[in-house]
């Protein structure tokens, strides 16, 4: 089973950036400025534990984060 995902990825029709989960084409929320999209998606990754994909205006994945899908470390 695949993990979860959330992108950043540009708004076409309306411009500014949106914010997706992976495998969806409804954003979970819009913002004017890229970097907004990104501080807000991080949040959101790291709340759910997620991978977290960052696209540019061309729609190329150009960063990808994960939050919680790394292996534990053990103690010791």
């Amino acid at each position: 089973m695949p993990g979860k995902s959330h992108h950043v990825v540009p708004n076409k029709d309306r411009g500014g950036w949106d914010i997706k989960k992976g495998g969806t084409d409804k954003a979970i929320k819009h913002t004017d400025t890229k970097k907004e999209a990104v501080d807000k998606a991080r949040d959101i990754s790291i709340n759910q534990k997620s991978e977290l994909y960052i696209h540019g205006k061309d729609g190329v994945i150009q960063q990808k984060d994960s939050h919680g899908n790394d292996p534990e470390s053990s103690k010791g």
